[in-house]
């Protein structure tokens, strides 16, 4: 099951196209998970309609009340950066006013914007001192997101300070949709999804989830002991090697550069970007 926001309408996406999802289950997509699965399996492909790429929105309904971030997360990352391996998972928050669409262009505000592609695993049910070994568990979906980052700002002070630099209006991208674990588990294996960044058609990015240091179990299982995680709200699971800022000479984002950010199984996203006027 593949749930999206199409031009502010909750969809199925499909083979056949986009079909509308009943607005009871709408409205509320993780109060309603199970049913949407059964609904979905019985839905009629004679009411899927070709759409536009271009008009999805960040996928969940409603919006995530928390966002999850986590650092350094796979070893050549880690040792591109110059540090040591965590021995515990290290965390940040996005705001959510950061999320935007799979398909969309980004203002890049002053400074060096960098990319990071991430999976990203969606909470679907509350969750409070989870064991590892039932970490899935209040997991409902993996969603492809890219984790934008403003690197002066995010680096600035001592110690520094992640959040802000990483919050910029449209430094969250995720999409193109929801898919279900059940989906992702019929082709694949959710614990191990290749991961591709592309820059102007060149990739800078390659790895598979399977080299997290710390995989979405770990995760799910740490931050539930610290806080309650709650039905919508997402984890950025860490960015493989090959960002802008430890390259040789260092690469940022620039107008008109195309970034394409592919996660198998789960889905690609396509972002350009522009400079605003102060």
């Amino acid at each position: 099951m593949r749930i999206a926001q199409l031009a502010g309408r909750t969809v199925l996406l499909t083979d056949e196209g986009a079909i509308p999802v009943p607005t009871d289950l709408a409205t509320d997509l993780f109060a309603h998970w199970d049913d949407l699965r059964e609904w979905s399996r019985s839905a009629s492909a004679t009411d899927a309609r070709p759409y536009d790429p271009a008009d999805l929105q960040a996928p969940g309904r409603p919006a995530p009340r928390q966002i999850f971030a986590v650092a350094l997360n796979y070893r050549p990352h880690t040792a591109e950066a110059g540090y040591e391996e965590p021995s515990a998972p290290l965390v940040f928050t996005k705001f959510p006013t950061c999320l935007t669409g799979p398909y969309t262009t980004v203002d890049l505000p002053p400074g060096n914007v960098d990319w990071e592609l991430e999976l990203v695993a969606v909470i679907g049910r509350e969750a409070h001192k989870v064991p590892v070994e039932k970490g899935w568990d209040p997991v409902v979906a993996l969603t492809v997101g890219q984790d934008l980052s403003e690197r002066i700002s995010q680096l600035a002070g001592r110690p520094a300070q992640f959040s802000l630099g990483k919050s910029y209006p449209g430094f969250g991208p995720v999409g193109p949709a929801l898919v279900s674990l059940d989906e992702i588990d019929a082709v694949g294996h959710r614990d191990d999804l290749e991961l591709t960044c592309e820059l102007n058609g060149e990739v800078v990015q390659y790895d598979r989830t399977a080299n997290m240091i710390f995989p979405v179990p770990q995760l799910v299982s740490y931050l539930s002991e610290f806080c309650t995680l709650l039905p919508g709200d997402l984890i950025f699971t860490g960015t493989p090697a090959g960002v802008g800022n430890r390259r040789v000479p260092q690469r940022f984002l620039t107008p008109d550069d195309e970034l394409v950010s592919r996660i198998g199984s789960v889905g690609e996203m396509r972002h350009r970007f522009r400079r605003t006027a102060p």
